[in-house]
């Protein structure tokens, strides 16, 4: 049985859904029949890095809301984080553009290192709040999860896996998704959001028993 999960790296609630699908995968009965892959969204395209403006600068902006009360937000989803145990440091986290990142997890990906990548991806801008955009940053954390360094710069530094990520996004368009994380069962049953375990263990359960 096949999941795909799209999702991006500047997004709370795909790292807070990884954690509650992950937890209902680990109860799964036929946990060791399902693969997992991971797909390409970007919540904005068009961010640009070198702003340097925080997330809570941009929700600010974006929404037209108080730099308070976009800091009020973040709090909340702060906890919601700190519940599936993880630690979220928003108030140091940048609006960064993620294609670079993404490109990066599609070649780690072809290395056998991609769940790793994703995962190192996440952390290093929700609880290190480091620049997922930059090349040379982005080659160190490839380091981190046993890929070769220079080869990953070399990837960052050309256009290397830009159709992949794009041809992701377009795939994810034409299935109608809008927002992320968004997590497509045998392309038959899907679950929007960042849902209760019991939710995905049910979906799962339910495609599980229609396969077989």
């Amino acid at each position: 049985m096949k999941v795909e999960i799209w999702s991006d790296y500047v997004c709370p609630f795909c790292y807070i859904g990884k954690r509650k699908f992950e937890s209902a995968l680990a109860s799964f009965e036929h946990k060791d029949s399902v693969v997992t892959e991971l797909r390409s969204f970007e919540l904005d395209p068009s961010t640009d890095s070198s702003l340097g403006m925080t997330t809570h600068e941009m929700l600010s902006r974006k929404y037209g809301m108080s730099l308070e009360q976009a800091k009020s937000t973040g709090d909340g989803v702060v906890q919601q984080a700190a519940a599936v145990g993880l630690t979220f440091r928003l108030d140091g986290a940048l609006s960064l553009n993620t294609f670079n990142a993404h490109r990066l997890a599609h070649y780690a990906e072809e290395q056998g290192k991609g769940a790793a990548m994703s995962e190192r991806l996440l952390k290093a801008y929700f609880t290190d709040n480091l620049n997922i955009d930059n090349p040379e940053q982005l080659a160190a954390l490839a380091d981190e999860v046993g890929l070769d360094k220079d080869a990953a710069l070399a990837v960052l530094q050309s256009d290397s896996y830009a159709d992949s990520v794009r041809a992701q996004e377009q795939e994810g368009s034409r299935l109608g998704i809008r927002g992320v994380p968004f997590f497509v069962i045998d392309r038959k049953y899907a679950v929007s959001g960042a849902q209760p375990p019991e939710v995905f263990l049910e979906t799962l359960k339910k495609a599980w028993a229609e396969k077989s």
